[in-house]
């Protein structure tokens, strides 16, 4: 492609792509012209002339690598939801010189002088917070980038950064491949047994698409999860259990169908001992000790111990749950010997005694077209806004865009949503940074564009009729979190990109806003304007909306214990493990020796879960997972100023606390640190009460 003009990844400036047309041939030319402009304007601020000034220096280069950063951002995002093999091999190929890039600026030695020199300058006295806060940022990452570093050390700093960014895209890769590959078929109706209707409808249009005859399942997780929920059939229980927990893994090929190719094992080793070896570089102990530098956690002792500490708090309870669910599913179900593959099922059945309810009854009452009117009525009532429609450009049929607009009509940011689980679009759920809040130096201001990705079962067609889907309560706690953290981005007032919505939120406070939202998930006064039945269109019942909140800490203990697990298996693995002295198969050794010390149910011996763990091997989550747990105290406390006004008020939705959270927390964005932001909301630090008595723990 030779008229640059053309190329839609550089048609695009400050604005959203046509992402339908971009292709994979796109790639490359785009990357090479943002990556060169990029390098112009480094070598300009270096220049002598070049006064260190905010003007001179920070606002040049933010300008070029905010191009070259949404460039790229674009191209990530279509690769984690409209993933083909043109398009991943384009990525691949590219990916090695945009990490250089950035690794070469991160250890730029005279760049940092120059923001050295502007932070003991008269200038900076007299920035604002939100400037002051980006200089200081740079400083530490430009520390933490290798500037101090030899020029020898420099250069292998930069192939760890190489590495690291090539095992980690492998990674998610032999996941999705391992996902998308697995096709399971039924031909016997009578093996259905237990699955609800829509589920066996999206399996049969599932083997439809596939020229399949009879019913296909996947490992989606909106196939596999209501076969392990619902299915009487053990065997085809234990049939996707054994494919799902060996995916990526050495077990692949024999459970799963996979290849031996796909397998993390020896990837997720390699990452460990690069890690380690940048963090020595930089004069760290250990990685977990150098992602601790821009995060709210001050030590590893302190979240080593704050995560054994709650595991012990959850124990006692973990221990009931697991008692009682073998003991129903010897008494009720005939099921002596608990396997892993029968756990969702007996739980879902004791569920079912205990409360009288199913989590299938629950979901005919959450269409999702409801669900996001309840969930966008919250919004606009909280945090005085307004959201209606859009018509932006979208990547795939499915997507939906939004505009969020202050009360007088002014534009303020705008979102995509995404909701539906795919072939070529990777598992999960997240909210990602399309663009960010920036003054712009002509005076006006560049709003913030979200996107929201869920996995969703998408709306299947019976008999010619396309009925929408329905989601489950946890697919609504989902939804409520990515808004959570879309919100976030979405209504930062701060005007500098660094610090502004997500960027430069310290990352172990990041899910605060996230975690918040889910709260309300459980309100009776959000549900009952949020749910009506798919069928006869009647509100949740108030006795069905009772025994869901009666059920609501249900088996609380075993999954408390469970994430637990996660976050102290990715600590330790980045703090006391020696990658360079294990063989690999010493990761899901340590996985287990955590799961003895913390969890009360024995860790199965096939499960490989370490292999897929992509939070911590391809997602920014490592020595972070501990993150998840820690804001949850954060935001456990913020809604506790909600419930203590709702005392006053009657109602939950409070616009005066509403607005004091969104200027406090949502506004604020990363232009200070978090836990000044928690008080000022607050008036207090947090405490960690909410959070026991929400999850039944106290």
């Amino acid at each position: 492609m030779n008229n640059p003009i053309l190329n839609p990844l550089l048609a695009f400036g400050k604005n959203l792509p046509e992402y339908s047309s971009i292709k994979a041939v796109d790639i490359k030319p785009a990357i090479e012209k943002l990556l060169s402009e990029a390098q112009k304007a480094v070598d300009v601020s270096l220049q002598t002339s070049t006064p260190a000034t905010w003007l001179d220096l920070v606002e040049p280069l933010e300008d070029a690598t905010e191009n070259l950063g949404r460039a790229w951002g674009v191209i990530s995002h279509l690769n984690s939801v409209a993933d083909t093999p043109e398009f991943r091999k384009a990525h691949a190929e590219m990916l090695p010189e945009v990490t250089a890039f950035w690794t070469n600026l991160g250890q730029n030695l005279e760049l940092y002088k120059k923001y050295k020199a502007l932070s003991q300058s008269a200038e900076f006295s007299s920035l604002d917070r939100a400037q002051r806060k980006v200089i200081d940022n740079s400083l530490r990452d430009f520390r933490l980038g290798g500037a101090e570093l030899s020029d020898e050390q420099k250069i292998r700093f930069a192939e760890i950064q190489d590495q690291q960014a090539q095992l980690s895209k492998e990674f998610s890769d032999h996941v999705l491949d391992a996902t998308d590959h697995f096709v399971h078929v039924i031909t016997d109706e009578k093996d259905l047994a237990g699955l609800p209707e829509d589920a066996v409808a999206a399996a049969k249009q599932t083997a439809e698409s596939k020229e399949l005859t009879g019913w296909a399942f996947t490992l989606h997780f909106p196939s596999y999860f209501p076969v392990m929920q619902f299915s009487e059939n053990r065997t085809l229980r234990k049939k996707l259990y054994e494919a799902y927990v060996t995916r990526a893994s050495e077990l692949s090929e024999k459970f799963g169908s996979g290849k031996a190719e796909w397998d993390n094992t020896n990837n997720m080793l390699t990452q460990l001992r690069l890690k380690d070896e940048e963090a020595k570089m930089l004069g760290f102990a250990n990685f977990a000790a150098l992602s601790l530098a821009p995060k709210m956690a001050k030590t590893v002792v302190e979240v080593d111990q704050f995560l054994t500490d709650f595991a012990k708090k959850a124990q006692a309870h973990g221990q009931k749950d697991w008692e009682e669910l073998q003991l129903f599913a010897k008494d009720h179900l005939g099921i002596s010997n608990l396997e892993p593959w029968d756990m969702a099922y007996a739980s879902e059945k004791l569920k079912q005694v205990r409360y009288a309810f199913s989590e299938n009854e629950v979901k005919q009452y959450f269409p999702l077209p409801k669900v996001l009117d309840g969930l966008f009525a919250l919004v606009q009532t909280l945090f005085g806004v307004k959201i209606e429609k859009d018509s932006l450009p979208v990547w795939h049929a499915d997507v939906q865009s939004f505009k969020v607009l202050s009360k007088t009509g002014k534009l303020l940011a705008n979102f995509y949503l995404d909701p539906y689980a795919r072939p070529g679009k990777r598992g999960g759920a997240w909210m990602d940074d399309a663009r960010g809040r920036r003054n712009l130096p002509d005076g006006t201001v560049q709003t913030p564009v979200a996107y929201l990705v869920c996995n969703f079962p998408a709306p299947v067609t019976v008999n010619g009729v396309t009925k929408q889907p329905t989601i489950s309560h946890d697919d609504v706690i989902t939804m409520f979190h990515e808004c959570g953290h879309g919100l976030h981005h979405m209504l930062t007032q701060v005007g500098s990109l660094g610090v502004s919505g997500i960027n430069g939120v310290e990352w172990d406070a990041v899910e605060l806003p996230s975690q918040f939202m889910e709260n309300f998930c459980w309100e009776w006064e959000v549900l009952e304007k949020m749910t009506s039945h798919v069928e006869t269109g009647e509100t949740l019942p108030k006795s069905l909306y009772e025994k869901m909140i009666a059920a609501k800490n249900f088996q609380n203990g075993m999954g408390t214990l469970r994430q637990l697990v996660f976050s102290l298996t990715d600590w330790r693995l980045h703090s006391s493990f020696d990658a360079h002295a294990a063989k690999p198969e010493d990761i899901l050794q340590l996985s287990r020796q955590i799961n003895d010390q913390v969890h009360v149910i024995k860790q199965s011996d096939l499960s490989r879960w370490p292999n897929t763990f992509s939070h911590i091997f391809a997602g920014g989550y490592s020595a972070g997972y501990y993150s998840y747990k820690w804001a949850e105290v954060l935001s456990a406390d913020a809604y506790a100023a909600f419930e203590e006004a709702a005392k006053k008020t009657g109602s939950i939705l409070d616009e005066a606390t509403g607005e004091r959270y969104r200027q406090e927390i949502l506004e604020v964005g990363g232009s200070r640190s978090a836990a000044e932001s928690f008080k000022a909301f607050r008036g207090r630090e947090p405490e960690i009460d909410a959070l026991l008595r929400h999850g039944g723990l106290a």
